[in-house]
């Protein structure tokens, strides 16, 4: 069992990986020789994986895990995590944005009493309005699930063994790290980096993957969209009760008489739009439940390689 392990998934990182690979051990040997690096390929169509193999031939404590296809970076971390035995572990992303050099400050700081510790990222190179865009998001998210994680912590982070053990008893299908881990409960505490740039190649991450993922977040997380949806139709049905006792009264007692075609089409129309959408809601909560029901697994691994840690070797 090495005493402490990097969890990286990585998708199409060629240009990266040596990179990643040296900086790594680089960060690791400040803390000791008993370390091991899981890397994760998430379905890369590139030649990362054989890189991959090539460079564990030189250097026994680089493991990895191929996935099948693309399952998602949650689900590669996951998969990371279920196949490491290491008292601590960090998760980082492969493009070298998280900087490898932080882990051991990263260390040093669970040390004083912490099972869990982030980076809170400093001088991010995205621009103003994506990072905007991702602070609108983290807010809104808190509103909806009641929860204090900060938008400023990634998957840069590291976790005891405790932390590794209880997440992996988590047995629901839509998976986010740092979600997952902040609902854990254990103690915790961050620490502050620059963030760096990308080594070489281009994101991954693109506007779909992003809404595609957030969306899944507030449905995996919250069921306060459903309560938002009962509250708006009940609003909709008093005021359509109301408008309806005024009319009525009107028409009773003082001879008004209801006119205007078009109001009545914009009101079939907006009420129509309202009882969609909320039909929508209700199905996107369904749709995750026949997900979950299915127990499919959240990862498929095709082959791995395994890493041998300095102690084991001599």
């Amino acid at each position: 069992m090495p005493h402490i392990t990097a969890v990286v998934p990585v998708l199409n990182e060629e240009p990266n990986i040596k990179e990643l690979v040296t900086r790594l051990c680089a960060a690791l040997d400040q803390i000791g020789e008993d370390y091991s690096l899981m890397i994760v390929d998430d379905g890369s169509t590139d030649q990362t994986w054989p890189l991959l193999q090539e460079i564990a031939k030189t250097e026994p404590r680089v493991g990895g895990l191929k996935l099948s296809r693309n399952f998602g970076q949650h689900a590669a971390i996951t998969a990371g995590l279920a196949n490491t035995d290491a008292d601590w572990v960090v998760v980082l992303d492969g493009d070298l944005q998280d900087r490898p050099e932080v882990i051991p400050e990263l260390y040093a700081k669970s040390q004083e009493g912490y099972s869990c510790v982030y980076v809170e990222r400093q001088d991010r190179p995205e621009s103003k309005l994506y990072l905007a865009g991702q602070k609108a998001f983290y807010s809104f998210l808190r509103a909806l699930t009641t929860t204090e994680y900060d938008g400023r912590h990634g998957n840069f982070s590291i976790i005891s063994r405790e932390v590794v053990e209880n997440y992996n008893q988590l047995a629901e299908g839509g998976r986010f790290y740092g979600g997952l881990v902040h609902w854990l409960g254990f103690p915790k505490a961050s620490i502050q980096a620059k963030h760096g740039e990308r080594f070489a190649g281009k994101p991954s991450y693109n506007l779909t993957k992003r809404f595609s993922f957030a969306k899944a977040i507030i449905l995996s997380f919250s069921t306060r969209p459903l309560d938002i949806t009962l509250a708006v139709g009940m609003g909709v049905t008093i005021v359509a009760l109301a408008l309806g006792v005024f009319t009525l009264v009107g028409a009773l007692f003082f001879g008004y008489s209801v006119e205007g075609w078009a109001s009545i089409m914009i009101s079939i129309y907006f009420l129509g739009g309202v009882q969609m959408m909320m039909i929508g809601m209700v199905g996107l909560y369904v749709g995750r439940i026949s997900e979950e029901v299915k127990r499919r697994p959240g990862y498929v691994a095709s082959d791995r390689i395994t890493a041998v840690s300095r102690d084991r070797t001599g």
